[in-house]
C-alpha cells in the first residue's frame, strides 16, 4: 500500500501513513490530540483544519462555512490522504489537558481515609515491600534459601499461601550471599495467594508505587499513589485515543470486531503509558518503583484493555468475557512499570455496568450502610445502582454524550476555558469559565446550567423550544434558532458560543434516559423517591453540577438537598481503596457477587417513561412541585 508524508503546522510533527488514511488518524499517530468529541462521525465539526498543499478526498460536511470551504478547511475525520501532505491546524482544533484530576484526589483524601476508619480496614496494599534481615544458615539451620525467604514474608506479612517464580529463584541464592542475609521483598496478593514478585538486596522498602487509573470512555484519568503511606502524589489525564474509532463504546465495539481487538487495546495502553511515564518523570520516580497499576472502567474498556473480544456484549443476551479477570504481568498488556509488576482489573457486575461502578460502591460505602441509597454515575452511559447493606441492584441507561458536552455544537471537554456555570443576575446571563480563561464553548455542568436559566428566564418553554421575542440574544441562521451565550476567537475571528434547540433537544432526550431508568428501578422495587436517604451523583462532572439546576431540568428528583452528595470520580477513589486495603480488595468482589442487574430492554413500560421524561422538567409536573406531591412518587 502506498506511503503519505504529513507534515503537521504549527507543530513541525511529520508522520508517515498508508494512503486512504484519514488526516483525524494521522494526527494521532503524530500524537497530536484533536478536540473532536463526535468520534470521528463528522458531526461535531470541531477537528477542521487547512491542506496547504497536497491532495486529499474530502466529503462535503455542512459544518464548514463557504469561506472556510474557499481557504481550504477540511474536518479531518473526513479528509481522506491521497498524497504527501502540509497542513496546518487551527488553534481551536487543538484539544488542552483536563484540569480537575489532581483537585478531586485532594478533596477525596480525607473522605477516603474516613470511609476505611469506618469500615474498620488497616491499611494492608495490594503490594507490598518489606525489608528482611535474615538468619544465616548454618549447619543447624540449612533450611532452603526459598523456605527462610517465605518464612519471614509469613510471619511478617501474616499471609498463609506463598508462590514464588522460577526467575526470581535462579536468582535467590546469588542475591542473598552478595546483600549477606538483608534484602527487600516485593510482595504482591494474587486473590487468595500471595507471590514473591522480586528479591533486591538492600532496604529499599519505602520505594513503593502504584498507579490507579479510571479508564473512563472519554478521559483517562491517572493518580500515581505512595503504597506505604496512601498518599496521593500526583495526578494526570488524557483524552481516550479510542475516542477516534466513536464517541461511544458500541462504536469502539463495531470497530473490534472489523479490525480486531488489538488495535482498541494498542490505544489504550499507550494512553496509560504515557501518563505513568509522565508521573514517573515529573516526580523523578524509577519505573522499575511501581510495582502494580489498579484499573477500573466500563467492561468494554476493561476488555479491550485486556484485550478480550467484546462481541457479545452488544448482542442479546449481553455476555462479557470476564467481569472479574484475575491479577496478571502488566508486562502482558504492555504496560511498562516494574518488569514482574502487577495489573489488577476490578470486578465488573455485568456487560453494561462495569467495574467503575462496583468502585463506586465501594467508594460510596453504600453496600455497608442500613439506609437505602442510589448511585446515579452519569456519562455516556448512565448507570443507576440501589440498595444497602443486604442488597443491591443496578441498571444502565444510554443517555449518549450530549452531558459530556457532546452532541451539543458548541460543546466541549471540562478544559480550561470551557464555560462550566451559567447563572443569571437580574436581567442578565452571565458565566464562569474552568481557569477563568477566555471561553471556549460549554463542557456539561455549563449546558446543564444554561438550559435550566433559559428555562427559568421565560427564553424556552418546557419542550425546549425558544419563545419568540422573548430574548434579543436569540438568532436564526440557515432555519436554526439558537441563544448566543458568548462569542470566542478562532482563526476566523470572533465566533458565537450558542445553543441550538436541536441540542437542548439532545440533552432533554439524555437526561430522560437517567431519569427514566431511575424511576422504573424505584417502581419495580416498590420504592418511591423519599424512601432514597442518600442520592448520590457520580462522573467526571459531578463536583460541578448545581444541584438546582439538575432538578429544574428534570436531571434529577427534588429529594431534600441534605441528602443529595456529588462524589466525583468514584470510579478512582475506589480503586484506589482497593490499592491501599486488602479488605477492600476482598469487599469488591463480594459487592460484585452480590449486585443484581437488572435489564431495562426487557422493561415494556421504559419507552413511556422515557417519553414523559422528554419536557423540562418532566410532563407531570406535580412530581417536581416542592410540596408534598413528591413524597408520594
Amino acid at each position: 500500500m502506498d506511503q503519505c508524508r504529513v507534515v503537521f503546522q504549527p507543530q513541525n510533527k511529520t508522520v508517515t501513513v498508508n494512503r486512504g488514511t484519514t488526516l483525524l488518524e494521522a494526527a494521532h499517530a503524530a500524537d497530536i490530540t484533536i478536540n473532536n468529541i463526535c468520534g470521528g462521525d463528522g458531526i461535531c465539526g470541531r477537528c477542521k483544519m487547512i491542506v496547504k498543499n497536497g491532495n486529499i478526498n474530502a466529503k462535503v460536511s455542512g459544518k464548514l462555512t463557504r469561506e472556510e470551504i474557499q481557504k481550504s478547511y477540511v474536518l479531518a475525520c473526513m479528509a481522506y490522504i491521497l498524497s504527501d501532505l502540509e497542513v496546518e491546524i487551527p488553534e481551536e482544533t487543538l484539544a488542552t489537558e483536563k484540569v480537575v484530576a489532581d483537585t478531586e484526589a485532594e478533596r477525596f483524601r480525607v473522605f477516603q481515609k474516613r470511609l476505611a476508619e469506618r469500615e474498620g480496614f488497616t491499611s494492608s496494599p495490594l503490594v507490598t515491600k518489606i525489608y528482611l534481615e535474615l538468619e544465616k544458615p548454618t549447619l543447624e539451620n540449612n533450611t532452603s534459601d526459598h523456605q527462610r525467604v517465605s518464612d519471614e514474608v509469613k510471619k511478617k506479612l501474616k499471609y498463609r499461601s506463598m508462590q514464588m517464580g522460577l526467575k526470581i529463584l535462579r536468582t535467590l541464592p546469588q542475591i542473598l550471599r552478595e546483600s549477606n542475609y538483608r534484602v527487600t521483598a516485593t510482595v504482591g496478593l494474587r486473590r487468595d495467594i500471595a507471590e514473591i514478585m522480586n528479591i533486591e538486596g538492600g532496604n529499599f522498602e519505602n520505594k513503593n508505587y502504584m498507579v490507579v487509573v479510571d479508564m473512563g470512555t472519554t478521559t483517562i484519568v491517572a493518580h500515581l499513589v505512595d503504597a506505604n503511606t496512601t498518599d496521593t502524589l500526583d495526578a494526570k489525564a488524557c483524552f481516550n485515543s479510542g475516542g477516534i474509532y466513536g464517541r461511544e463504546v458500541t462504536g469502539r465495539m463495531i470497530m473490534a470486531e472489523k479490525k480486531g481487538v488489538e488495535e482498541l487495546q494498542r490505544l489504550l495502553v499507550e494512553d496509560i503509558n504515557k501518563l505513568i511515564e509522565g508521573l514517573a518523570k515529573d516526580n523523578n520516580i524509577s519505573l522499575k518503583n511501581i510495582t502494580a497499576v489498579v484499573c477500573a472502567g466500563n467492561t468494554a474498556m476493561g476488555h479491550f484493555l485486556l484485550g478480550l473480544p467484546t462481541d457479545y456484549i452488544r448482542r442479546s443476551p449481553y455476555v462479557p468475557t470476564s467481569t472479574a479477570p484475575p491479577p496478571l504481568r502488566a508486562a502482558e498488556v504492555g504496560i511498562k512499570i516494574c518488569p514482574r509488576g502487577l495489573l489488577y482489573s476490578l470486578p465488573g457486575i455485568s456487560g453494561w455496568v462495569g467495574s467503575d461502578i462496583t468502585a463506586g460502591i465501594l467508594a460510596t460505602g453504600m453496600s455497608e450502610a442500613e439506609e437505602l441509597s442510589l448511585l446515579i454515575d452519569i456519562g455516556t452511559n448512565g448507570e443507576i445502582i440501589i440498595g444497602n447493606k443486604d442488597w443491591l441492584i443496578s441498571c444502565s441507561a444510554s443517555a449518549g454524550p450530549a452531558l459530556e458536552g457532546a452532541s451539543v455544537e458548541c460543546g466541549m471537554r471540562a478544559e480550561r476555558g470551557a464555560i462550566e456555570k451559567v447563572y443569571r443576575e437580574g436581567d442578565e446571563i452571565k458565566y464562569v469559565t474552568i481557569g477563568d480563561k477566555p471561553p471556549r464553548g460549554l463542557c456539561g455542568s455549563g449546558i446543564i446550567d444554561l438550559v435550566a436559566v433559559l428555562l427559568d428566564a421565560g427564553i424556552i418553554n418546557r419542550s425546549g423550544l425558544f419563545v419568540s421575542d422573548s430574548s434579543h440574544r436569540i438568532a436564526e441562521e440557515n432555519g436554526i434558532r439558537r441563544f448566543i451565550l458568548a462569542e470566542r476567537e478562532s482563526s476566523n475571528g470572533k465566533e458565537p458560543i450558542y445553543i441550538t434547540e436541536s441540542d437542548i433537544e439532545n440533552i432533554i432526550t439524555a437526561k430522560a434516559a437517567i431519569f427514566a431508568a431511575t424511576k422504573i428501578l424505584l417502581e419495580r422495587l416498590e420504592l418511591k423517591f423519599s424512601d432514597i436517604m442518600h442520592f448520590y451523583i457520580a462522573g467526571a462532572f459531578g463536583n460541578y453540577i448545581d444541584v438546582e439546576n439538575a432538578v429544574a431540568i428534570g436531571l434529577i428528583p427534588p429529594i431534600p438537598r441534605e441528602r443529595i452528595k456529588f462524589v466525583g470520580n468514584t470510579s478512582i477513589e475506589g480503586a484506589k481503596m482497593v490499592a491501599f486495603y486488602k479488605e477492600a480488595f476482598y469487599k469488591i468482589e463480594h459487592i460484585r457477587e452480590n449486585c443484581t442487574y437488572y435489564d431495562l430492554m426487557g422493561a415494556n413500560d421504559f419507552v413511556e417513561e422515557f417519553q414523559k421524561a422528554l419536557f423540562l422538567p418532566h410532563t407531570d409536573i406535580e412530581l417536581f412541585r416542592r410540596g408534598p406531591a413528591w413524597l408520594r412518587a
